[in-house]
């Protein structure tokens, strides 16, 4: 009988607590390059790879190799500022779209949005994070492509 009780205390206190469907998420717009400059100086990327956000185009001839690359990464951002917690999952973000270039024989990421939930979102200087309390997340589209 004590073990319905106790059942019975926590499924109460359970429902009392706000639900998984009223989590935080807030989107934040942050400065891509800066995140960019230090994956490069931290080695996560070795920089032979560039980025490009829409609206920003390399000097050179560009062709595209494959157009519409994907990356959707999420991070535990528990215990760390939103800023933190975006710049974090955006490096791991970079570090997939920089081995899917070189894989391809590609130098560069261009025409790069953010793509979160599939909504696209051009804009020349920042991206676009989603922050909770327990997790952060940043999906990209962008063409891996050859400047010359």
């Amino acid at each position: 009988m004590q073990l319905k009780t106790l059942a019975a205390a926590a499924t109460l206190l359970l429902c009392t607590l706000p639900g998984v469907s009223q989590a935080r998420d807030t989107a934040l717009y942050l400065p891509f390059d800066k995140v960019v400059a230090e994956a490069i100086s931290t080695g996560k990327i070795d920089g032979s790879v560039k980025f490009y956000l829409a609206g920003n185009k390399p000097a050179g001839k560009v062709t595209v190799v494959s157009a519409g690359a994907v990356t959707n990464k999420k991070t535990n951002a528990f215990n760390k500022s939103d800023e933190v917690a975006c710049e974090w999952v955006l490096q791991s973000a970079l570090i997939t779209l920089h081995q899917a270039a070189k894989k391809v024989g590609a130098n560069a990421v261009t025409d790069i949005a953010s793509f979160y939930k599939s909504n696209e979102r051009k804009d020349a200087k920042t991206y676009e994070c989603h922050a909770g309390a327990l997790m952060a997340g940043v999906a990209l589209r962008g063409d891996l492509a050859k400047v010359q």
